[in-house]
């Protein structure tokens, strides 16, 4: 019977509860509210900022011309000789190995750019497969500031339009080189992914 009779409590201040429930502490915390403020600079110098922060190497390129020769200069200046380029608008110019496992760097493109975190957004329609951003001991992407959002939930948003009904196998958001620091907390990079990450924004939309 006690038993019984403390059920009974239980479910009837429940029950009050719910007629009368607490006001909400925070009333401008609604779901549509963005949890973190638009930025005063462009995104563009704030996207750099946190890719930097991150380890990332940040180029700007004011056209895709300015882009080819300062990324020439790159694989010349590391003496890279092996390049795995999956982005169709690029192979023929970089190119020159279909071997995956031992290219120097490889390039790619991506979906969007994550101006807040500094993150790389890709996806395996966006790729030829899903390792080239991983395997390769350095990553390359191009991409373009018209590709910039602010936030990860901006990011999704755009997927989702893009993709409407057909949203790819895998996404990816890639911040910076790969890094751990589970070894007697000493930062290492390049465990589960590339070395290094290279990130050259180029102005405006891809083709201008």
């Amino acid at each position: 019977m006690a038993a019984a009779s403390a059920k009974e409590n239980i479910l009837k201040k429940i029950k009050e509860a719910l007629v009368t429930p607490v006001p909400q502490p925070f009333t401008q915390a609604g779901a549509a509210a963005p949890l973190f403020a638009m930025p005063v600079e462009e995104l563009s110098v704030l996207f750099a900022q946190e890719f930097t922060q991150l380890q990332g190497k940040f180029v700007y390129c004011s056209s895709e011309a300015e882009m080819q020769q300062q990324l020439q200069a790159l694989i010349t200046a590391k003496e890279w000789t092996k390049i795995y380029c999956s982005d169709r608008r690029w192979n023929n110019r970089f190119s020159n190995t279909i071997s995956l496992p031992t290219c120097d760097a490889s390039i790619t493109g991506c979906e969007l750019l994550v101006a807040r975190t500094g993150t790389i957004v890709m996806s395996a329609a966006e790729q030829s497969g899903r390792t080239v951003s991983v395997y390769a001991p350095v990553h390359i992407c191009i991409a373009y500031t018209s590709q910039l959002v602010f936030d990860i939930k901006d990011a999704l948003e755009a997927l989702t339009v893009k993709y409407t009904g057909n949203i790819p196998s895998l996404i990816t958001f890639a911040s910076g080189p790969s890094r751990t620091a589970d070894i007697e907390k000493t930062l290492v990079t390049g465990v589960h992914g590339p070395k290094e990450v290279y990130l050259f924004l180029v102005e405006g939309l891809p083709g201008s």
